[in-house]
């Protein structure tokens, strides 16, 4: 039996935005060098809503663009089903600027890494940041872990994580647990 247990909606879910950006604003201050990158295909619903939050905040834009690791996957060519890959839209150069990686959902650490890989096509980063809205501890394969966190979930191998975002035709956000 398929179990869900709703772990984070709306309004909550507003103020994790506004609190990570807040968390942004205070370490990048005016985003003179940095730049945001949200990773396809459902890392780019959360960059957006990030985006708007220090757009709306700092009175400005901060450069956002869309970073597709499909071909930099380590697992691209031992699948029976070919992958399909997404729009990439870096329309800046990323070469000695601060670079805030954002995904929805951070599990085994392998979207990361194919997504640093797929990053120096666009130059080399001074530094690089990642920003995640769900953090599934005890799933890593690699060791890596986000600078900024939504919300941490304890999971095990069977669970996954769920999430709907309104943008995607879902009625509302939500963010569930399923297992």
């Amino acid at each position: 039996m398929n179990q869900q247990r709703l772990i984070l909606s709306s309004p909550l879910l507003e103020i994790v935005v506004s609190r990570l950006a807040q968390e942004l604003i205070e370490k990048h201050q005016n985003f003179a060098d940095t730049v945001l990158l949200g990773m396809q295909p459902r890392g780019i619903y959360f960059a957006d809503r990030i985006g708007r939050e220090l757009n709306r905040t700092l009175g400005h834009d901060v450069p956002l663009g869309y970073l597709d690791a499909t071909f930099y996957r380590d697992d691209f060519r031992r699948r029976d089903s070919p992958l399909r890959p997404n729009t990439t839209h870096v329309p800046f150069v990323i070469e000695n600027k601060r670079v805030i990686l954002i995904d929805d959902v951070l599990a085994t650490g392998r979207m990361v890494r194919a997504a640093l890989d797929a990053m120096t096509a666009f130059g080399r980063p001074r530094k690089v940041e990642l920003m995640v809205l769900i953090d599934r501890r005890y799933n890593r394969d690699l060791p890596i872990k986000p600078d900024y966190t939504g919300k941490r979930v304890n999971t095990i191998e069977s669970q996954r994580v769920l999430v709907e975002w309104t943008e995607q035709g879902a009625e509302a956000d939500r963010i569930w647990l399923v297992g």
